[in-house]
């Protein structure tokens, strides 16, 4: 066992993000990078494209970001073959992309808003993960499956039942991957973000839940998407090569009080 910190150097990897132009994919995205990765974003706002693309060049990492909508299957597997034709076999994928439909619970939400937080957390976590790990596989490369869950995959909640419901199965298929992956050395986990502050919490923020949330948190504060890097970059590293199926909580204490 080394102890130095190359076992977090990530140079020579190739890391896709979804959802990877704002927020937290945003921040891991260029967290990677930074650790020395090739990234690719895959996300579906073009003007955030541009942006992130910007910001990745100037690490001086390669570099790739192609509009997706992940709830459009049939466009998963060429986005998956895209980056593998310009930066090579991917070796980090970070199951970033995700919504929320504060709908107010299920006597108010409709089908669609169902179907589509669904489809857009957990079916495509689970089709995306299945390509890159076939190819993973193939190549006998090994690799990293990250994938986003939430205080809600812990905590239920009567505001948003699609998203608690999602993001609540995407730590069992975090599981249930890392049980069948583990003997082709493919580690899979799931980072749980505690109260953020990003465009997606805007509403809380200015909610009463607000004054709820600081007092419940240790640490007092919203975390900053830019808190999450460390667990990324760490579960992405040779440094968690014997972690697999795991939930890591970065929440400043809010799931254990």
């Amino acid at each position: 066992m080394t102890g130095d910190s190359s076992l977090f150097d990530l140079s020579g990897r190739i890391a896709v993000v979804t959802g990877g132009n704002g927020g937290i994919g945003r921040s891991i995205a260029l967290g990677l990078a930074r650790a020395g990765a090739s990234v690719a974003v895959l996300a579906r706002n073009e003007e955030k494209n541009h942006g992130v693309l910007a910001e990745l060049k100037s690490i001086g990492r390669p570099a790739l970001v192609s509009r997706l909508d992940v709830t459009d299957r049939a466009t998963l597997a060429p986005a998956v073959e895209q980056v593998e034709r310009a930066l090579g076999g991917i070796d980090i994928l970070v199951n970033n992309a995700g919504i929320v439909a504060l709908t107010g619970g299920v006597l108010n939400e409709t089908a669609d808003i169902w179907d589509n937080t669904v489809e857009t957390h957990l079916n495509a976590c689970f089709l995306l993960s299945q390509l890159v790990a076939k190819s993973m596989v193939n190549r006998k490369s090994g690799g990293k499956i990250i994938n986003l869950a939430s205080m809600y995959s812990i905590f239920g909640s009567g505001l948003v039942p699609s998203y608690s419901a999602a993001k609540g199965a995407v730590v069992q298929l975090t599981k249930s991957m890392a049980i069948e992956l583990a003997g082709h050395n493919i580690q899979v986990n799931a980072i749980a973000p505690g109260w953020i502050e990003t465009d997606m919490t805007d509403a809380v923020r200015k909610s009463p839940m607000n004054d709820a949330i600081l007092a419940r948190t240790p640490a007092n504060r919203w975390g900053q998407s830019d808190d999450i890097i460390g667990a990324a970059v760490f579960l992405a590293s040779r440094g968690a090569d014997f972690i697999t199926g795991v939930t890591l909580p970065v929440d400043g204490g809010y799931s254990v009080c």
